[in-house]
């Protein structure tokens, strides 16, 4: 029985702690609202926060008070946690950032007990603002976790978010990608009050995002319109990687500027993978070209 107790202790003195990240406004590649292209509507919403921390009297002698919750949701790659970043840098408040799987543990209660420490952090920081990286790791609808940690974990984030020690200085910002996996306590009024959906940018969001993405870059005659009309439906992520592989391109080719074959090649890299140099035979192509007729067929 000794021995038990010891190896428990021992277990929780060395276990990895997570401590809250706290971001700096001013730290080195902070990301500004003018780094953040395609999103103008989540920006807008944003840009409020932003002012309520640097101003709240402005606010509070009107009777506003600020929105405890702030959901970000979409497709990956739309730019939620770039939002997050500008927020950080933008604000007067304090910014925490943890991922919420940093949050779920083998062992109970260490995953409320997290949940605890950052809001209390953050209370002694105020005005602050939390952000919390794909929420769904502990915000799944409850009773479908068998060992039980996960719901806890979930009920100490919605005690901290609206229950009786709840603080109108604290901004909670989460980004999640599923948000119909969602527990419904979480987006009701009062801890989540806006739910705010990145989509993937238009034709004008591609091209402001691509000219954000290659601002840096020596660019030689290349068509950024004609290049966002050739990535109808691809997410912010995708832009920026194109961008990075038309200069990995052009280096290759030992110039000194980003020319639009660069980007063309590029896209083909992004969108259809690595060109395969695999020489196949007859029958291998004959199965390919049937697959792919099934395909044509079924549109």
């Amino acid at each position: 029985m000794g021995l038990i107790v010891v190896l428990i202790g021992m277990t929780l003195r060395y276990m990895p702690r997570t401590k809250p990240q706290e971001i700096k406004p001013q730290s080195s590649g902070s990301i500004v609202w003018d780094d953040v292209a395609g999103v103008d509507e989540a920006k807008a919403e944003l840009r409020e926060v932003v002012d309520f921390m640097r101003d709240p009297k402005r606010f509070k002698r009107l009777g506003a008070k600020v929105p405890k919750g702030i959901l970000l949701h979409g497709p990956p790659g739309t730019g939620k946690t770039l939002l997050a970043k500008a927020v950080a840098h933008e604000s007067n408040a304090r910014f925490f950032a943890q991922s919420a799987s940093s949050f779920v543990e083998m062992f109970a209660g260490l995953g409320a007990a997290r949940i605890r420490r950052l809001f209390r952090v953050a209370r002694k920081q105020a005005p602050a603002i939390i952000f919390i990286d794909e929420l769904d790791a502990v915000g799944a609808t409850r009773g479908k976790d068998i060992s039980g940690e996960k719901d806890q974990t979930l009920n100490q984030l919605l005690v901290e978010m609206d229950g009786f020690e709840s603080a109108d200085n604290i901004v909670v910002v989460a980004a999640s990608n599923l948000l119909d996996k969602l527990d419904p306590a979480l987006l009701r009024p009062g801890r989540f009050d806006r739910q705010i959906f990145v989509s993937p940018p238009d034709l004008a969001g591609r091209q402001d995002i691509l000219r954000v993405h290659s601002r840096d870059k020596p660019l030689g005659g290349v068509d950024l319109e004609m290049v966002a009309r050739q990535t109808s439906g691809l997410a912010g992520a995708d832009l920026a990687n194109i961008c990075n592989e038309a200069a990995i391109f052009a280096g290759r080719s030992l110039r000194d500027v980003v020319l639009m074959q660069d980007f063309e090649a590029a896209l083909e890299r992004v969108v259809a993978g690595m060109q395969s140099r695999r020489v196949i035979n007859d029958h291998e192509k004959r199965v390919i070209a049937y697959h792919e007729a099934g395909h044509a067929c079924a549109r």
